[in-house]
């Protein structure tokens, strides 16, 4: 694998912050993150249920692999320098209940914080290797 999309939801708060937190940090497959639902993602992925992305992470790899949930997240840590040993215990029966409780922690933030739209749903789709901001705020088959 040498690339993931990332979809987040760009009129939620949570899910801006870990957009720049991913943003900033080293990877090891590219990783471009676009808001879900928008225009880009609906041209890059026709056939895929846009307005299920709002609801949860959703991650396509280069190949047309689709990851939603918790094994979204896994998959984002999997692709990062740091996070790639934890995102492979992540994955195992002793860590996905882990995981799963920290996707249950995320949602029940973002359900407190998320707004319609928002500033952040105009910005477009983002690359990875774009300029960091200074706020460092299941494995891929």
């Amino acid at each position: 694998m040498r690339g993931l999309t990332v979809l987040y939801d760009a009129g939620c708060p949570v899910c801006v912050h870990i957009r720049h937190w991913l943003i900033g940090q080293r990877r090891l497959v590219r990783m471009d993150l676009v808001p879900a639902a928008s225009y880009e993602a609906q041209r890059r992925f026709p056939r895929l249920d846009h307005a299920s992305t709002l609801k949860e992470i959703t991650v396509i790899g280069d190949s047309g692999q689709v990851w939603k949930g918790t094994d979204a997240f896994i998959v984002c840590l999997w692709a990062l320098t740091e996070h790639r040993p934890k995102a492979n215990w992540l994955a195992t029966p002793a860590g996905r209940p882990f995981a799963r409780a920290a996707m249950y922690t995320a949602s029940a933030w973002r359900q407190a914080v998320r707004t319609e739209g928002g500033p952040a749903a105009e910005n477009g789709p983002a690359r990875a290797e774009e300029p960091v901001c200074d706020d460092q705020c299941s494995v891929p088959r």
